[in-house]
């Protein structure tokens, strides 16, 4: 057990994850969520208060249990019920065909066999269900690309293993998902290593 990525990390990631910029993405990706929605890289619970009317429940996966507690305020205040599904994205221990919608904003960087996870979460996706994600991860720009791998490691070792340079759109249709919208941009007010985002909605091919 390491008492920084699982005691100190969560606390610092729900102050500085929750800052307006990032609201107002969390807002967008979170919108069309209906049905049963499985959400990968629950954290603290900042989706919460975007999740919709058309959302029935939300089954949290998130490798810190720090986390279900700092979120428990906003689960207090939430219409919509969380159900705590287990810390792992790359083993969930659910039936085929089980969830409406996923979710994911700002996870895919820190799960080590990401592979693995986009396929399980295929796996547990109705068919014609659908994934909405905000990630960062690997620049257009040549330049920012290379501080990117500069940064990779530092980064990864105080950020939980966060990775900058995933190459996110590739790694969801690899898993066997159709992209139906991707946007990419940097992010208001973060430096471009870190800020490059996919925001889009995918579903199974």
């Amino acid at each position: 057990m390491s008492f920084y990525r699982d005691r100190l990390l969560p606390r610092f990631l729900n102050r500085i994850m929750d800052r307006e910029s990032l609201r107002v993405v969390r807002q967008r990706v979170c919108g069309d969520l209906r049905g049963d929605v499985i959400e990968i890289g629950f954290g603290s619970g900042l989706n919460i208060p975007h999740y919709p009317q058309a959302v029935a429940g939300v089954w949290a996966v998130d490798p810190a249990e720090l986390g279900v507690r700092l979120a428990s305020g906003r689960m207090a205040e939430s219409s919509v019920t969380v159900h705590p599904a287990g810390l792992d994205g790359s083993r969930l221990d659910f039936a085929d065909d089980r969830f409406d919608c996923a979710l994911s904003t700002w996870t895919l960087c820190t799960i080590p066999d990401v592979g693995t996870a986009l396929t399980e979460l295929r796996r547990v996706l109705k068919p014609g269900g659908t994934f909405f994600f905000a990630e960062h991860g690997e620049a257009d720009d040549r330049g920012v690309r290379r501080w990117q791998e500069r940064l990779r490691a530092v980064n990864a070792a105080v950020g939980g293993g966060c990775q900058l340079n995933r190459p996110i759109g590739d790694l969801i249709e690899r898993a066997g998902f159709e992209i139906l919208r991707l946007d990419t941009y940097y992010a208001e007010g973060q430096p471009r290593p870190f800020g490059y985002t996919f925001e889009g909605v995918a579903r199974l091919a």
